[in-house]
């Protein structure tokens, strides 16, 4: 059957609603619990903020919040750049394996989480990992590799968490391996990105960025992995509008994601008057998503639909089209080090024609992409079901 561009549009639309940032999948229960902040609690953190990836500060991480493979863990608060380009603070958890390391250190692989919320209750080093993602960075673990994970900047630390930016989300995750590196562990300076959902996305814009902002500290980027990945979604997030058509089946997943790039993206950009096409029942909404974490919000917002969040087009909004672009634009150029792309044509999440459109894309400019399809997996299936093909790709990455 084919499908129409406005219907492939809503499609793609509803899948950055319900699905652009679930790479960590955590249970309402795991969520809903006070965090643990590991004896390092930076929420109120006011020191001096070097204007390099620096580690500030390191503890050992509770064993509660740890994972499988982990023989050591740590939570570390180190400086990087916020989503105003200027100097800020973000924390990160740091899983070493089991054994010795290898001559030359651990080889490192970055791990960059999806949505669990803008507020500092929601940050994922705080919480249990959810059961997939254990078994997930347990198996990198496993393979040899150290494992950094980034909370971004404002998930623990002061200011708001900058949802989707594709720049700050950069920045946050390539810092942490600079940070990472400056622990007294015997890390390799050869690294990778993993991603998946909107981690995939993510990953990639980590990626393109990866060996210009790293450079100057030693690192050696090698390449990216990357699930589920969404990408050109600024330009569906611009259909935002009263009369918005959706499928019904969406649910109240859909309200959040809405509530959250709103949040964000009008934190972020203050000149764009975002709030002048939002109704008083998407302001309340927009306001919540600034401080309650997905499970809670979803169930808060699970009487509304996106288009009762707008009063007028959010296109319509004075300079709000171009904004979007700079703001969660996925670059197609520039990529040094190879690409791992893994789609699921059971995605129910995020469309494969939004990985596939993206890959075309990479294959058009002559970026170095690698394409795995698996045809009876969903979107979080994937993640597992593309091991055995990621696997060996980064193990060549790494090779010499």
């Amino acid at each position: 059957m084919m499908t129409t561009r406005a219907g492939w549009s809503r499609l793609i639309f509803a899948a950055v609603l319900c699905a652009a940032g679930l790479l960590i999948a955590p249970t309402p229960n795991a969520v809903a619990a006070a965090p643990n902040w590991s004896w390092l609690d930076a929420r109120h953190y006011a020191g001096p903020i070097p204007a390099e990836p620096t580690l500030l500060e390191s503890v050992r991480l509770d064993p509660a919040l740890s994972v499988r493979g982990a023989g050591e863990a740590y939570r570390i608060l180190y400086s990087t750049v916020n989503q105003y380009g200027q100097p800020a603070v973000s924390t990160a958890a740091v899983f070493v394996p089991h054994g010795e390391a290898p001559s030359g250190g651990w080889p490192v692989v970055a791990w960059a989480h999806g949505t669990v919320g803008l507020g500092d209750d929601c940050t994922p080093s705080a919480l249990p990992r959810s059961a997939r993602d254990d078994e997930y960075l347990s198996h990198w673990l496993d393979q040899g590799y150290a494992v950094v994970a980034t909370d971004y900047v404002g998930l623990g630390p002061p200011g708001l968490m900058s949802y989707l930016n594709s720049v700050a989300t950069a920045h946050a995750v390539i810092d942490s391996v600079v940070a990472a590196h400056q622990l007294d562990l015997p890390l390799s300076p050869k690294w990778a990105i993993v991603g998946q959902s909107q981690g995939g996305g993510a990953a990639v814009n980590s990626a393109r960025w990866a060996t210009e902002f790293s450079a100057g500290s030693g690192l050696d980027y090698r390449g990216v992995v990357a699930t589920g990945t969404p990408a050109n979604i600024e330009t569906v997030v611009k259909m935002g509008a009263p009369d918005m058509q959706l499928p019904p089946e969406l649910g109240p997943a859909a309200n959040s994601y809405t509530a959250y790039i709103l949040a964000a993206f009008r934190e972020a950009r203050p000149d764009i008057d975002v709030d002048s096409v939002l109704t008083p029942a998407g302001l309340e909404a927009v306001a919540k998503a600034e401080t309650v974490c997905k499970p809670q919000l979803d169930s808060e917002l699970a009487g509304m639909t996106p288009a009762q969040f707008f009063s007028a087009p959010l296109a319509s909004v004075p300079g709000l089209p171009e904004a979007l672009d700079e703001y969660m634009g996925t670059p197609v150029t520039g990529y040094d080090r190879p690409i791992f792309l893994g789609v699921g044509l059971l995605d129910r999440d995020v469309p494969p024609q939004s990985t596939l459109k993206f890959y075309d894309q990479l294959v058009a400019h002559n970026q170095n992409v690698e394409l795995r399809i698996y045809p009876h997996e969903d979107h979080s299936g994937t993640v597992l079901a593309s091991l055995p093909d990621s696997t060996p790709f980064l193990a060549a990455a790494f090779a010499d």
